[in-house]
């Protein structure tokens, strides 16, 4: 079995506010996928806006917008 790889606590920091931006998302009126889907396919723009400092509600609302 392959040695499972620790995340740095940066990492693990953002894959969590991503998380919670997801959740902003959805209740905002995406589907989980949709919201997935945009997150990956905007990663470098919503980690832009994580280390400008916004909470995820803020990040999902600049999405939605």
């Amino acid at each position: 079995m392959a040695k499972k790889e620790e995340l740095d606590e940066e990492t693990m920091a953002l894959i969590n506010w991503c998380i919670e931006v997801e959740k902003h998302l959805v209740a905002g009126g995406a589907t989980q996928k949709e919201a997935q889907d945009h997150i990956e396919e905007q990663v470098e723009w919503f980690t832009d806006l994580f280390y400008d400092g916004l909470t995820p509600e803020e990040a999902a609302k600049e999405a939605l917008a």
